[in-house]
């Protein structure tokens, strides 16, 4: 079934969760709890509360007392409705909706201290675009796992997602993914607003793939700015890498069409074109001679492409598809590859037909 765009929602306040709380202060974790605050404000629900929460105090400090994220959103101001702390039980307590976004490696061990605290028919919701190491799970299997979760209470948001043009309100259109039309309906509902438009969509592996897949090639666009290569080398990573992608998610049962839609090749659009997106930064690093463990000392924030580069080329492995441009980012991230010979391998397949590549 294809993604159909959510309506305008007239749904009163008590009809839609009013306890949100969003563990991750990151610039997507804070832009997406305003995007859940200004929707609020605009259908009128005054009552609806989003606790953010913070690994560090000053940045607890700067939402509470300032409205602000200076750390990760610059001077963008916060609804006064968005409350932050760092209690981590406190902050998921009562939650009716609780959002995961931590990095994809981080993932399990907030569930471990989440778990008490979840309610019957608490829904998770997860903005993480990666895969887990040494077990290659997505994030809708480790909640099923760690939390004996019903698939019916897990959504998946993604897309074209670009955290700081979203939190300057520039318009943008998402998906939001569920086994469940309600719980994708409802979650669409709690964030439609003048400047995000969520689309829902059954598609939760295929959605889950697109977002961790994407931030791959984005490390190879990237490094193809840090070497030099002009707009023909990245357009046809970007292609091939959207063909790449789509053999993985169809191995795993997930439709080709949402490959082609908002969470596919929208969100690898975005990520592969911005100066904005972290994973293309990376790359670009990489390819001016940064090797990945020092990444962290010139940049901020996870570049999810690099953590999960392994995990999908070993998925890959298991389910027999071939993704020559992930092998060559593994083996660049490893250090297997010198990034001189980048451009060699990228393009050193046999020849063959378009539609088979």
């Amino acid at each position: 079934m294809s993604s159909q765009p959510a309506q305008p929602s007239a749904v009163g306040a008590r009809e839609l969760p009013a306890n949100i709380t969003v563990l991750g202060s990151g610039s997507w974790g804070t832009t997406f709890a305003k995007v859940i605050a200004d929707a609020a404000v605009e259908r009128g629900d005054h009552d609806l509360a989003v606790m953010l929460w913070a690994r560090r105090d000053d940045v607890a400090a700067a939402i509470n007392e300032r409205h602000v994220n200076p750390e990760y959103l610059d001077e963008i101001d916060l609804p006064e409705s968005i409350r932050a702390t760092t209690d981590l039980k406190a902050a998921v307590e009562g939650a009716e909706v609780i959002v995961l976004a931590v990095p994809a490696q981080h993932v399990r061990e907030q569930l471990h201290a989440l778990k008490d605290a979840l309610g019957e028919d608490t829904v998770i919701v997860s903005l993480v675009k990666g895969l887990e190491r040494g077990t290659d799970e997505r994030i809708s299997e480790i909640c099923a796992s760690e939390l004996d979760l019903d698939p019916e209470n897990f959504a998946v948001v993604s897309g074209p997602n670009l955290a700081m043009e979203i939190a300057r309100r520039e318009p943008t259109a998402t998906v939001v993914a569920s086994a469940s039309e309600q719980t994708a309906a409802k979650i669409a509902k709690l964030t439609n607003c003048s400047y995000f438009r969520p689309y829902r969509n059954t598609d939760v592996t295929g959605v889950e793939i697109g977002g961790v897949v994407k931030n791959v090639i984005a490390l190879a666009v990237g490094l193809c700015d840090g070497r030099g290569f002009g707009d023909n080398s990245k357009a046809s990573i970007i292609t091939r890498g959207l063909a790449e992608t789509t053999r993985l998610a169809a191995a795993l049962g997930a439709r080709q069409e949402t490959m082609a839609g908002l969470a596919g090749l929208g969100d690898l659009v975005a990520t592969c074109a911005s100066p904005l997106s972290r994973n293309r930064t990376a790359g670009r690093f990489m390819g001016e001679g940064y090797r990945a463990d020092e990444l962290s000392s010139v940049m901020r924030q996870t570049a999810e492409g690099v953590k999960s580069v392994s995990a999908v080329v070993e998925l890959a492995h298991r389910m027999r598809v071939e993704m020559p441009i992930s092998e060559a980012m593994n083996a660049v991230v490893s250090g297997a590859l010198d990034v001189e010979s980048l451009a060699t391998l990228l393009l050193a397949r046999d020849l063959k037909s378009e539609a088979s590549s």
